[in-house]
């Protein structure tokens, strides 16, 4: 491995809860024998240098910052002064409130004076113009019921006016880790979020994307030690990004997840026999996708259970695998002698007939190697739910929400199907790889990783096929833990399509480029030792 891939290596942060990011804000002070206000004033820093990175004085004529009577507000009453003094056109808009947090007061009192200041009310809301940048320092974290009054006659009007807006660790409005009480309040629509620390829970839920915009976390010194104490199921798997060349280098994490790295001596059986079952009459093509990721995921052996109408499909196209073609020409109705195999996966293509409804339920029963579970595998389970009572611990399913809903139930928000996964996860004691945006993967312990790569560009048919089979070669590696394997793969699957995206373009990517990619994606994950 080239010196300095191992810098790409991932790594996991922890979801924090409002509370312990309070309690969080506390330990740093304690342990770095710092000031509430010293910590405020490094937020702030952290805030103005990524603005001045992302925004020229060209690019923002018109800096209106708005501060509740918080900390929070706090951060922008500092991060006005810091910007007035960098030679930015700044002007203020203040809730006005019975108290004010102290650190509140310290930094009204060192602001310049020469900054304009407007007190908002229902009868005084903020100019907008066209040109005007908003930075909304309203609430943040520290909001537990839904904007009022004033503030929320503040956000409606920001809202209307669809001018860019940089918010301040959180959309004001926003709950960090709980659906909105009130889904008729205001919220603002950010277009930037600019956090600290871990990310919330709140960015990574499809309900929240229209408030959050694109988020961004700066490293503010967070206490460590009470980060990695901290009790949460929830987690997120990324890679460190890349500093621009002019900026101090951040220190490289300790990797979470890594592929091990393959011994001299290792031949074709030292990575597993993988057993795919999938394909039917108009599908073969999930088929293909699938053995290709797989056969690119390292197996060292694959064989492809097809039916009759897919043998010469899957000879041509993928010669590197064995080939067994079902007695049925249009669906699979034979379950393969599972002697050989260290792992076998089924679903893609599947399509739904009796016949494969029997085979599945026969894999269930006797399987005695990890088993991958995708598409119309979760549909017939779906169908049939006294199958899940079959499942063998540790068993992947790779359900896309729609597929999800039919194992569980129609859910009410986002956070109602995060707290169905970790349920479904639990009871049967399986592994859960919800697809989508920041996939989540479930773990029998209640745990839950989101996935930090990928891009809308893997939206596209065949996708979920090609994870399928990757999922199957790791699992086929018996060098790796259950989980592992299947954060691993979901890590290398979106990575690939951040490889792929990167030549293709978003709109131009297919199922297909994502195999191409899968073994330039595992390199870059692969331990330097």
């Amino acid at each position: 491995m080239p010196r300095g891939a191992s810098q790409r290596l991932p790594y996991r942060m922890k979801l924090l809860s409002a509370a312990q990011i309070r309690q969080l804000d506390q330990a740093t002070i304690q342990e770095q024998r710092t000031t509430s206000t010293a910590l405020m004033e490094r937020a702030a820093t952290a805030v103005a240098e990524w603005f001045l990175r992302q925004f020229d004085l060209p690019d923002a004529p018109d800096v209106l910052l708005l501060c509740g009577p918080g900390n929070n507000g706090g951060d922008g009453l500092a991060l006005a002064r810091m910007l007035y003094l960098a030679g930015y056109p700044v002007r203020l808009g203040l809730l006005p409130a019975a108290r004010y947090s102290d650190d509140y007061q310290y930094n009204h009192h060192v602001l310049p004076k020469v900054i304009p200041i407007q007190e908002l009310s229902l009868n005084s809301l903020p100019e907008l113009r066209p040109e005007t940048l908003v930075v909304d320092a309203l609430f943040g974290t520290g909001l537990t019921r839904p904007l009022a009054g004033p503030a929320a006659a503040v956000v409606a009007h920001l809202n209307a006016s669809r001018v860019r807006v940089v918010a301040i660790d959180l959309p004001s409005g926003l709950l960090p880790d709980a659906p909105q009480p009130d889904p008729a309040a205001p919220v603002v629509r950010a277009t930037h979020t600019v956090s600290f620390g871990p990310p919330k829970l709140a960015f990574l839920l499809p309900q929240n994307a229209e408030y959050v915009g694109e988020w961004h976390v700066e490293d503010i010194r967070l206490s460590q030690n009470f980060i990695e104490q901290a009790d949460t199921p929830w987690h997120y798997t990324t890679l460190p990004q890349p500093q621009p060349a002019d900026w101090p280098p951040a220190p490289a994490p300790r990797p979470d997840i890594e592929l091990p790295r393959r011994n001299k001596f290792a031949y074709k059986n030292t990575f597993g026999h993988a057993l795919l079952l999938a394909g039917s009459r108009g599908k073969v093509g999930a088929a293909v996708l699938s053995a290709g990721a797989c056969l690119r995921g390292g197996a060292g052996l694959l064989t492809v259970a097809v039916p009759g109408c897919g043998y010469d499909i899957l000879q041509t196209t993928r010669p590197e695998a064995m080939c067994l073609a079902d007695k049925e020409v249009d669906f699979i109705s034979e379950l393969p002698e599972l002697a050989p195999f260290q792992a076998v996966a089924i679903g893609p293509g599947l399509g739904q007939h009796a016949a494969s409804r029997a085979v599945l339920a026969r894999l269930l029963r006797e399987a005695t190697v990890p088993l991958v579970l995708d598409a119309d595998a979760l549909n017939l389970l779906g169908a049939h739910r006294e199958l899940l009572d079959l499942l063998p611990e540790n068993t992947v399913l790779t359900p896309h929400l729609g597929e999800f809903a039919r194992l569980t139930e129609k859910t009410q928000d986002d956070y109602h199907r995060l707290d169905l996964l970790r349920e479904f996860a639990q009871k049967h004691r399986c592994i859960i790889v919800l697809k989508g945006a920041y996939t989540a993967t479930a773990a029998p312990d209640g745990q839950v990783y989101f996935n930090g790569t990928g891009n809308p560009g893997m939206g596209t048919g065949g996708s979920g096929d090609v994870l399928t089979g990757l999922l199957l070669a790791l699992r086929a590696d018996q060098r790796l833990p259950p989980l592992l394997a299947a954060r691993l793969a979901v890590l290398a699957h979106g990575r690939a399509g951040d490889l792929a995206a990167a030549h293709t373009g978003e709109a131009g990517l297919v199922a297909g480029d994502l195999v191409a990619y899968i073994g330039p994606a595992l390199r870059e994950l692969e331990s330097p030792a």
